[in-house]
């Protein structure tokens, strides 16, 4: 502990004195201002990327289903098994789906679609399609009105608006007839329409979920799919098993799909864009932290005969090592306090700095979507920390090596 107060003392002294070497005065400035600008900028491209992420999730993965039970077998207590299962963590409730790709034909035009059957009445407890479509949008959906909801983008393209007719077309339905396969198709009404303000616009359609099975020529009333709700999407890999497990304990096999197989690979494209510019980000600050090696060899140069002489009082050498390291974390952990003062401000206020310059990245009243994260923070508190340690290291090392007698023998 003396000895740690005593580097402490000295290190901090060597760090406040004027330097008589301009040079390494400029390269310790470069070094600091650039850890403050490579750690602010790192903190501000990380929050938007979390909050472009975060969106995603809400806007995509909020409408699609997260997690997907399939099961050959009629779930009679599905009711019974909904309420189990939002008793596992990270399962918000589970309700019964049916799903098929079709194409939704217009007066205007023509387009492929994923309808999706619901139960008005217990999807809306869940669904972010129904917070994002007037209200009592989804209560239209009633069994036999033959009523559909869909995405803005969708109806645009379509030229329909509320109460005009399209017709759904479904593989799933396919009857054989002497001219061929024949798709099964009805005549939908169009009663409402949400906007997520994402891709799924145009390209999801909800109907009753009694309809759905009547367009698929399935089984009225049975049971064969639930839908569950995640408070993390990104959790579906780790709960399917559970789900699985949860099943068999009944005697009921069942299988699973997620997300993933739709729009994994959109996240996967938004994770490596998040960690490459994290990356070229973390190199900036490890450019200027890398700096501190050349100011603190010039600092050693210009102080070996100090070291010397504190050398034949008898200080250690572990102690001259860490007078440097505690002198190069000075600077390191200036800039590192700046550039998350500068970073978490910047991040906070984004949007209204860009404003106020008359910058709009996403058009006009669209804002980015900012997520400042605490882990991210103290991983780059961590790294910058650990850079800068590892930079300090080599001139601590030179410190150590000085020779008294070689140094002082012409004093």
């Amino acid at each position: 502990m003396k000895m740690l107060g005593f580097s402490f003392f000295i290190g901090y002294r060597y760090w406040r004195a004027r330097k008589t070497n301009g040079f390494a005065s400029f390269i310790t400035i470069f070094s600091v201002m650039g850890i403050f600008l490579g750690v602010a900028a790192l903190i501000v491209v990380s929050s938007v990327m979390n909050g472009l992420e975060g969106q995603l999730k809400q806007r995509i993965l909020g409408a699609v289903p997260q997690l997907v039970v399939h099961s050959q077998q009629n779930l009679n207590n599905w009711a019974k098994d909904s309420q189990s299962l939002s008793h596992i963590q990270g399962i918000k409730g589970a309700v019964p789906t049916v799903g098929t790709q079709a194409m939704v034909q217009s007066p205007a035009n023509i387009a492929a679609v994923q309808v999706y059957g619901v139960m008005p009445e217990q999807s809306d407890m869940f669904s972010m399609v129904a917070k994002h479509s007037y209200p009592g949008a989804f209560d239209t959906l009633t069994s036999g009105k033959y009523n559909v909801l869909i995405g803005s983008e969708l109806a645009r393209r379509l030229e329909v608006k509320v109460g005009d007719r399209i017709r759904l077309l479904s593989g799933d339905g396919v009857v054989y007839s002497p001219i061929g396969p024949v798709p099964s198709q009805r005549k939908f009404t169009v009663s409402g329409i949400f906007e997520m303000g994402s891709q799924v616009d145009a390209g999801l359609a909800y109907i009753n979920y009694q309809d759905a099975q009547r367009l698929m020529r399935q089984k009225v009333g049975e049971v064969h799919e639930l839908r569950l709700y995640l408070d993390d999407p990104f959790m579906a890999s780790t709960l399917a098993p559970q789900v699985k497990a949860f099943f068999a304990e009944q005697g009921v096999k069942v299988t699973t799909d997620d997300w993933r197989e739709s729009y994994g690979h959109l996240f996967a494209a938004v994770k490596m864009e998040k960690n490459m510019m994290s990356l070229m980000l973390s190199l900036i600050v490890a450019v200027a932290a890398f700096n501190i090696v050349s100011a603190l060899v010039m600092m050693v140069v210009d102080k070996t005969s100090d070291i010397a002489v504190l050398k034949t009082q008898g200080v250690t050498t572990p102690a001259v090592m860490l007078i440097f390291i505690i002198q190069g974390s000075f600077n390191a952990i200036i800039g590192l306090i700046l550039g998350i003062g500068a970073g978490v401000l910047t991040a906070f206020n984004l949007n209204g700095i860009l404003s106020t310059l008359g910058v709009s990245i996403l058009g006009v009243g669209q804002n980015l979507p900012v997520s400042v994260s605490i882990n991210q923070l103290l991983w780059i508190i961590g790294g910058t920390l650990l850079m800068t340690l590892l930079a300090t290291i080599y001139p601590a090392l030179a410190a150590a090596k000085v020779q008294p007698a070689v140094v002082l023998r012409y004093e």
